[in-house]
């Protein structure tokens, strides 16, 4: 699943754009002397084992009812038992029956809570025989009293969009989201990782829609009343919360990979881009079974997009559901590079190796599903669009997790937790992602993935822990790797790294000084040293074992850089005490994205040095289009040499880069020049395919000459995205009044969680002077609904400081009812859970 990761990097990438914000907010703290992290949290006993469910479907869009009928067959796992508990959520059992010889037979049974109900058995069973339920039931989502997590927010299970079609131009739509134990909010089951059954899913709807489910369609049958039914059978066992349902007006794209269905469900008028959207899919499967030596298990492999999606993504097994920010324009994709959409859609392909056909035995070894697929997107990235595009990704993820409070003190497996839904966090994804890219270093490629190779075959279509990834990677490498897991994955924290470093001229002897600053336990560090010396380039394998060590090299002549983890692939906050002359020499000679990133920023604040300016002239061209944009973002324009010496270089860029985020970056440097000789170029960029690039060209315009730039913005409206969508925005924020308005609310209202946050400082200067009071409440209203729903992210002093701006501009207009508004707005903010 994509959830922490992706709503957190949605929000808070948006933010960044309006002020400085660290994504360590995203991760709520955690509560002190709470008693459930006291509660050791263990895999759940295994009294019974579902073998197979059944279900009989149907839907009341009035009500947002579901009618079900389940057979579940099951047997005890190992002690014999005459008792059954399942999990069924907020349900009418109406009848619970054992099926014999094909009559059922009532049975006695108790749901006092509404969250599992205990059934006796008509007999003692043994772990050689199995026995068949009959449930008939009625699943009522809308009305369980569930509590989402900044995760996934919101674990009813089941959900009806927009059923009445009383929201114009939103589809009707009704889908499922099992993870982490919500599948039983719409069927009874044993909702626990650990489970694993084959099923039926057979669902009667509406003849106009589509279905979507696990395996495959066995059958379709038109009835006589405008409805139809679909059989989806899945005939490889997997967990219950992997269990999906969709239904809807989706146009099918069909794609495959070998001899297998690929298919593409998209809202119809994204159906031409189906192919730009998730075409990279059979690419992705055959790279992924290559590398694995593990062709894909499931019989077909779906991806579909819905409206109002609970979390990211979901890699419900051979159907995987993603949240509709995936479904992109071709204008849009033109902007994407690896944006969130294609390392969502590699991401949740990977679980279906890691989460599906090996499943976490437990929500404490979640590791074994998200590490890996976060992994992936930078295995993927790697092979796709090269080594750079795969570094920075890795290190954004990185940096998520260093910038996280409290997360240095989460173990990777986790047994005590307040909610299981905690641990869907930076530490399981962006942590666990990293730990696995040292391993994969440490061991080397082949070693490595022949040890996943044995990991997946050994638990194929049962559950898995760290512990049995630890045995497989050492059968593969003969290696012993104690050591590695007890600090990585049953540890927390990260080594704290200074490095310091003394030529002895006479001895001709380099000494790097390197120390853990830390508090907790030492890390033991396996790394590269690389030394440049002599026009040459000499590698040295060492380790790092205790909290200081010293470590010495002979070397002809004085080094012109030495290069501690010359991989660039340790999983540390690092003080490295290079001199400004060493990062200029790394930039030009060490050949990675994290070497040219570092001295990029060492010399991003010594501008006035030759050499750091002879460095950032040359980032402007780097071969990687985000150190390009790095670089443009780090001029100082108001040094006379750098400005003498970037203004052509950025001239060129805006015009002719063939990155249009570069193209963009470029012009938007122009335009705070506020030079009119630049007027020229920036219409011209207006006449661009790319958002990007026509938002930055309509902002810098706005810089220069807000008269002009009102009109051209209005000429906007009928076809923007983005950051053009936020330039108009800008536009109107400076020069627009109340005839704008009414774009300018519903542009705010139509955003994700990023283009809200992005837009936010400008919607609410406009807020604060828009002339018409009412106006200004409708604005306030709509802050306060963003502050309670992403409060939970830490949104909340973002939001009220905006609102505290707003008050301040209607008090000056004399609207005493809207400063009003705004109070209120805070306080319902701050009071809200």
């Amino acid at each position: 699943m994509l959830t922490f990761k992706t709503l957190s990097t949605l929000i808070f990438s948006g933010l960044a754009t309006g002020m400085a914000f660290s994504t360590a907010y995203a991760q709520a703290p955690a509560k002190a002397d709470d008693p459930l992290m006291k509660i050791y949290r263990a895999t759940p006993p295994k009294i019974n084992d579902l073998v197979h469910t059944k279900l009989d479907v149907r839907f009341d869009y009035k009500k947002c009812f579901m009618y079900g009928k389940e057979w579940v067959t099951l047997r005890p796992h190992f002690y014999p038992t005459d008792t059954l508990r399942l999990d069924a959520k907020g349900m009418d059992l109406n009848n619970i029956s054992v099926v014999r010889n094909g009559k059922n037979y009532p049975l006695k049974f108790k749901y006092d809570d509404s969250l599992t109900v205990a059934i006796q058995l008509d007999k003692v069973y043994h772990n050689n025989e199995t026995y068949t339920i009959y449930i008939d039931y009625t699943a009522k989502p809308n009305q369980l009293k569930t509590k989402g997590s900044a995760a996934i927010n919101d674990a009813k299970g089941l959900y009806f969009i927009n059923p009445d079609g009383a929201v114009k131009d939103k589809p009707v739509q009704i889908w499922t989201q099992g993870e982490t134990e919500s599948s039983s909010a719409w069927f009874p089951t044993i909702d626990k990782p650990e489970q694993k059954t084959t099923d039926e899913i057979i669902m009667t709807v509406p003849a106009k829609y589509v279905t979507l489910s696990n395996g495959r369609l066995a059958a379709q049958k038109l009835n006589g009343d405008g409805t139809r039914t679909d059989d989806w059978k899945m005939e490889l066992p997997h967990s219950p919360y992997l269990f999906m349902m969709a239904v809807g007006d989706f146009k099918i794209y069909h794609d495959h990979w070998r001899n297998k269905e690929v298919n593409y469900y998209l809202e119809p008028k994204y159906a031409p881009y189906a192919k730009q959207i998730f075409g990279m899919t059979p690419e992705l499967i055959e790279f992924y079974s290559k590398t694995l030596d593990y062709p894909f298990a499931w019989n077909k492999y779906s991806q579909i997009v819905v409206r109002d999606y609970v979390s990211g993504a979901m890699e419900n097994t051979s159907a995987t559901l993603h949240g509709d920010y995936v479904q992109e324009t071709p204008r849009e994709l033109l902007d994407a590079n690896y944006d969130a959409g294609r390392s969502t859609i590699a991401h949740e392909l990977f679980h279906q190796w890691f989460g599906d056909l090996v499943t976490a035995e437990s929500w404490s070894n979640l590791t074994v599903n998200e590490s890996f697929a976060d992994f992936s997107e930078m295995l993927w990235a790697e092979h796709k669009y090269g080594k750079d595009e795969a570094d920075a990704h890795s290190y954004t993820a990185l940096q998520n997790y260093l910038g996280s409070p409290d997360a240095s003190t989460k173990d990777l497996v986790r047994f005590h937790y307040d909610d299981k839904e905690d641990v869907f966090d930076v530490v399981t994804y962006q942590k666990g992602g990293r730990i696995l890219n040292m391993l994969r270093n440490y061991l080397g490629d082949a070693a490595f993935f022949k040890g996943l190779n044995i990991y997946l075959k050994t638990n194929q279509f049962k559950n898995g822990e760290a512990q049995q990834l630890r045995l497989a990677e050492e059968e593969a490498s003969g290696l012993d790797l104690n050591w590695f897991f007890n600090q990585w994955y049953y540890g927390a924290g990260h080594p704290v790294l200074n490095i310091s470093y003394k030529w002895d001229e006479g001895s001709k002897t380099e000494t790097v000084y390197l120390q853990q600053t830390q508090e907790g336990q030492i890390f033991k560090l396996p790394f590269a040293v690389d030394i440049y010396a002599g026009g040459k380039k000499e590698r040295h394998k060492v380790w790092m074992n205790d909290k200081a060590d010293t470590l010495t090299f002979t070397v002809a002549s004085k080094p012109n850089l030495v290069n501690v983890d010359g991989d660039k692939v340790l999983l540390c906050a690092k003080t490295d005490n290079k001199s400004l002359e060493e990062f200029e020499f790394q930039y030009f000679n060490a050949p990675l994205y994290l070497d040219r990133f570092e001295a990029i920023n060492a010399v991003s604040g010594r501008q006035s040095d030759k050499g750091a300016q002879k460095v950032l002239i040359a980032a402007l061209k780097d071969k990687y289009y985000g150190l390009r944009i790095k670089a443009i973002r780090a001029l100082n324009m108001s040094n006379d040499d750098i400005h003498n010496a970037a203004l052509p270089v950025l001239t060129t860029l805006a015009q002719t880069d063939d990155n249009t985020l570069v193209r963009a970056a470029a012009i938007s440097a122009l335009g705070k020049l506020k030079a009119s000789g630049n007027m020229n170029l920036f219409k011209q960029a207006l006449s661009s395919q790319s958002y990007a690039v026509q938002g930055a060209a309509l902002t810098a315009i706005n810089l220069l000459d807000p008269k002009q730039a009102l009109p051209l913005a209005k000429g906007f409206e009928q076809d923007n995205k983005g950051p053009l969508t936020q330039a108009i925005i800008t536009v109107y924020s400076t020069s627009g009044g109340s005839d704008e308005w009414p774009y300018v609310l519903k542009a705010f209202n139509e955003q994700g969680p990023q283009g809200k946050f992005g837009m936010a400082r400008n919607f609410a200067a406009m807020t604060g002077h828009v002339d018409n009071p009412t106006y200004a409440q409708q604005g306030i209203a709509a802050f306060k609904d963003l502050g309670i729903k992403y409060k939970k992210f830490g949104v909340a002093p973002f939001v009220t400081g905006l609102l505290a701006d707003i008050k301040a501009q209607r008090v000056k207009l004399k609207d005493d009812a809207s400063a009003k508004a705004a109070d209120d707005a805070t306080q319902a903010i701050n009071d809200a859970k």
